[in-house]
């Protein structure tokens, strides 16, 4: 049987699922597959950028935990592709790679006043309300009006979580430091901005229904953004979610208001102007109202508007980094390839793959993520021609190399120390589980 030695770099769902379809699609090779992860423990954003107080979309973690838990992929955490293991590395220790390592960064939004004090990428603070390990412990949450600029998930998610009060937190797995920066949090009113109507919103119905669910939060909209033109009124009345999402946002128009501590404000057809400054620090968002173009976008009106706020938190997407010795496309944030083979050029990358967001950019839901994987790892099995000649191919190579070179890798057995460690910090608390945040913390429990 044909050995194949395969290295995943990037142990989220993109990863994963790779793995495992590699595993169950081929039986005309003897695989053995390493997943690199950088963080010590697996899932990526499932961990890392979904907001705490979402379990049922943490729920897919059971099934990525099923497929690591099955034995026949290992794990190497806390390991660091470019510096502790390099390309030329994993030419010498397997047959090819498949790079997930997704999309963490944020897009730039191109408006003046943009760096002012006070203005944050939406990725940077998921990162810190979801205990990422390579991020500050604290967060200046000293804002009482703060502007979330766009209209996807993670766009809702920034605005309830700084909404939210903090003890409506506590049920999830929202680390101490995270809840301490909340409750001490002064701010009353969240600004929502997207630039087209509520009929062309990027968010999902599930995230907007759990926007309305919180306790003593007044949720303000603007009539002048219901007048639909045909194409929404088209929109609401041929796609069921469209439909969904304009039933929930009429409902809360007639819900009655002024009587919670904190608002959050919908404004629909405003575009991104500037960031307004005073001394260096946010303090106020301008912004034109715009209409339909009658063609499915927007155009502007030439009236302009502006509210005072102290903080701002662009969410208009995530973006890809680039991978040591690999060619980046830096208009898209991602590795440039063809149907997952990496191209330098217009020639393809003999052994090198790549799937999920740093394949196809930051879009589509956990669907599309395993097609990718499984287009990808079609071309890694039939691609046997191109595939690198190791010199050490046996299994035990890898870990010796990342032990001489002191790297402090953890596995799945690691893993499971430190998932056990959380789950008793929170039941120590009444709760269902706590993170541990530091990244040598979680090491140290991990390879103890």
């Amino acid at each position: 049987m044909t050995k194949l030695r395969l290295a995943i770099v990037g142990a989220g769902p993109a990863g994963i699922y790779a793995a495992d379809l590699a595993i169950k699609a081929e039986k005309a090779f003897d695989i053995s597959i390493d997943l690199f992860e950088r963080l010590p423990a697996p899932y990526g954003l499932v961990r890392y950028g979904v907001a705490p107080d979402h379990p049922r979309i943490k729920g897919i973690i059971s099934a990525l935990r099923d497929v690591l838990d099955r034995g026949d992929i290992r794990l190497f955490g806390n390991v660091n592709y470019g510096t502790d293991i390099t390309l030329d590395d994993l030419k010498k220790h397997y047959n090819a790679v498949i790079f997930s390592t997704g999309s963490m960064l944020d897009a730039p939004l191109d408006i003046p006043g943009i760096d002012l004090d006070g203005s944050y990428g939406a990725a940077e603070f998921v990162s810190w309300y979801d205990g990422h390990p390579d991020v500050p412990r604290t967060w200046p949450l000293e804002a009482r009006e703060v502007a979330v600029i766009g209209n996807g998930n993670v766009a809702l998610d920034v605005a309830r979580v700084l909404a939210k009060h903090a003890d409506d937190m506590l049920p999830t797995e929202i680390p101490g430091n995270v809840y301490d920066g909340l409750a001490a949090s002064p701010i009353t009113d969240v600004h929502v901005f997207g630039r087209r109507g509520p009929a062309q919103v990027k968010f999902t119905p599930l995230e907007l229904r759990e926007l309305g669910e919180m306790r003593d939060v007044d949720m303000i909209l603007h009539d002048e953004d219901f007048h639909y033109d045909e194409a929404s009124k088209t929109a609401i009345a041929t796609n069921k979610q469209v439909f969904v999402i304009d039933k929930v946002l009429n409902q809360w128009r007639q819900r009655p208001v002024g009587n919670a501590s904190r608002r959050l404000h919908l404004h629909f057809y405003a575009r991104p102007v500037e960031v307004v400054g005073e001394n260096g620090k946010v303090a106020g968002f301008r912004w034109e109202r715009t209409e339909p173009d009658g063609e499915g976008g927007v155009r502007g009106t030439g009236e302009f508007r502006e509210v005072p706020i102290q903080a701002l938190y662009r969410a208009v997407g995530y973006y890809g980094s680039p991978l040591a010795d690999l060619p980046f496309d830096e208009l898209r944030g991602v590795l440039p390839n063809r149907e997952g083979q990496v191209l330098k050029g217009d020639e393809v990358l003999p052994g090198v793959f790549a799937t999920g967001w740093i394949k196809r950019g930051p879009v589509g839901l956990i669907g599309h993520t395993k097609s990718d994987a499984m287009e990808t790892v079609g071309h890694v099995l039939r691609s046997q021609a191109d595939w690198w000649a190791p010199e050490h191919a046996d299994e035990a190579s890898v870990p010796e190399l990342l032990a001489s070179r002191g790297v402090p890798f953890t596995t799945i057995d690691g893993w499971h120390a430190i998932d056990a460690h959380e789950l008793a910090l929170g039941e120590a608390v009444g709760r269902t589980r706590i993170k541990v945040v530091p990244r040598e913390e979680m090491t140290a429990i991990s390879r103890a």
